[in-house]
């Protein structure tokens, strides 16, 4: 059995979003209580709640607060449209805002849209769950015992609602097979791989191997990665996908090592309104989190650093993508 990991409640009665706050992790597991669109943005654009499945869910949660906050149908589409854009690169957020805005805009009356929303909200966290389950069953259908996997970024329960996606799959696969080799990277921006995946992975009792980013070709020249698992944060029509920044890095090294690359991900990360990867719009962090520790400057006074958070790895170097509906290549 799986341990579930609990990240975020939505509790109606208070209207509020309770979040386990992703920047304290891994040494505090401190709570935020947000309940309204200003501090839900704010917490989406410090990462405190991310991961593109999750942030569809913030995403309706917003919706929410902004019918609450709004009197007008002028304004609160100026909310709508502020919350889309909080993070332009994952599809989740702006497509689950926009969904559910179309279909709220054409009910009448504020309770009945209210009413309606929760139960977007509800709909989204029973569906999310069942899809993580599924990409977890197919994905782990590609793992053998004893394989060594790596995995980029983190794809768990603090990403998404559930068992996770790339993550998901890891956990699926070694509740079958304990004597797999994990492996994870530290992952810029802000060590996701080595704050949250260790974290997460700690407290399902699953034991891995932290790598630093630039290290995996070693690890790959040395045989001990037998497929590569990442999540998205959105797929294009052609297959060209935007993960986090080190994502196509890997995806090169392990086709120069003939290792298979996966994309775990649900069908609602794939935009089929852009055509490829060159249409996907990638966010830049800010330098200061390359250039201090910390509060530390650790670089000279007058560098400059470019920090982007996302790359695009070409649907060529792809082996599959692994969604709730099966392995597609």
């Amino acid at each position: 059995m799986i341990p579930d990991l609990v990240t975020f409640h939505f509790n109606k009665q208070n209207q509020s979003l309770t979040v386990l706050d992703q920047r304290q992790l891994p040494n505090h597991e401190s709570w935020l209580t947000i309940a309204d669109t200003a501090s839900l943005k704010e917490a989406i654009r410090t990462l405190a709640i991310r991961g593109a499945p999750l942030l569809g869910y913030a995403g309706l949660v917003g919706v929410y607060f902004s019918l609450l906050e709004t009197k007008g149908e002028e304004r609160w589409h100026e909310q709508i449209l502020s919350l889309r854009a909080v993070r332009p690169t994952a599809v989740n957020l702006s497509k689950e805002v926009d969904h559910a805005y179309s279909m709220l805009i054409a009910i009448q009356g504020f309770s009945n849209r209210l009413e309606a929303c929760l139960h977007l909200i509800e709909e989204y966290e029973h569906h999310s769950k069942q899809i993580c389950e599924s990409i977890a069953a197919y994905g782990s259908s590609l793992i053998h015992e004893g394989d060594g996997l790596l995995t980029h970024c983190n794809t768990g329960s603090l990403a998404t609602i559930g068992l996770g996606t790339a993550l998901g799959v890891i956990k699926k696969a070694f509740s079958l097979y304990p004597n797999l080799q994990i492996y994870h990277t530290e992952t810029r921006p802000l060590w996701q791989g080595s704050r949250l995946t260790a974290y997460e992975l700690m407290k399902c009792h699953i034991p891995a191997t932290i790598v630093i980013d630039s290290a995996v070709s070693v690890l790959m020249a040395e045989g001990n990665i037998s497929s590569v698992i990442v999540g998205a944060d959105r797929i294009a029509r052609n297959g060209d996908t935007a993960n986090k920044i080190g994502t196509l890095a890997l995806a090169l090294s392990a086709r120069y090592f003939k290792i298979p690359f996966y994309v775990a991900a649900p069908t609602s990360t794939f935009d089929t309104t852009i055509e490829s990867g060159k249409d996907i719009p990638i966010e830049l962090r800010n330098e200061e989190e390359i250039l201090l520790c910390g509060e530390k400057k650790i670089a000279p006074l007058a560098s400059k650093a470019w920090n982007p958070a996302f790359d695009i790895t070409p649907k060529e170097l792809i082996s599959a993508f692994i969604t709730e509906k099966g392995i597609n290549p």
